[in-house]
């Protein structure tokens, strides 16, 4: 059997054919690299934004230009707008739904949908009316512009 590995970066792209997986190793070690889960549905990740109308997201990744935080908001509406001068910002719904009022529209996004709010756009976010279930929300704030490739 043959394992066929693709490379790419920008438009290039390097194909490597070989006999073992790529995954396939005699052994790894580092004390700095490591595979590590995080359950976004875990309890204990409870940011601030929870049960608060002023609370914040968690953030629970961050890399050059961009950030990952979670947010659960449940109860409470947001009692203020927010527009973020720095960062586009991608909305992923994972569990629940959510409501969000922009300056460009309304829209409520369900389990597995997503959009963008451009950068300096007014937002906030609602619960739907009559909500029960815990709101798992994603947000990724990247400094660069957000562009659609679908």
């Amino acid at each position: 059997m043959t394992y066929t590995e693709k490379l790419t970066w920008g438009p290039k792209e390097l194909v490597i054919t070989r006999q073992t997986p790529p995954a396939q190793v005699v052994s790894v070690e580092s004390k700095q690299v490591k595979l590590e889960k995080i359950n976004v549905n875990d309890p204990s990740l409870r940011p601030s934004n929870y049960a608060k109308a002023e609370g914040t997201p968690l953030p629970i990744l961050q890399a050059e230009g961009v950030r990952v935080d979670l947010s659960k908001r449940t109860k409470e509406p947001m009692n203020f707008w927010h527009r973020n001068m720095d960062c586009d910002e991608v909305i992923f719904c994972y569990r629940g739904a959510i409501h969000w009022e922009t300056e460009l529209g309304n829209l409520t996004l369900q389990p597995g949908e997503m959009f963008v709010i451009p950068r300096g756009i007014a937002h906030r976010s609602l619960p739907p009316e009559n909500a029960e279930e815990e709101n798992i929300i994603i947000e990724l704030k990247i400094r660069g512009e957000v562009s659609k490739l679908i």
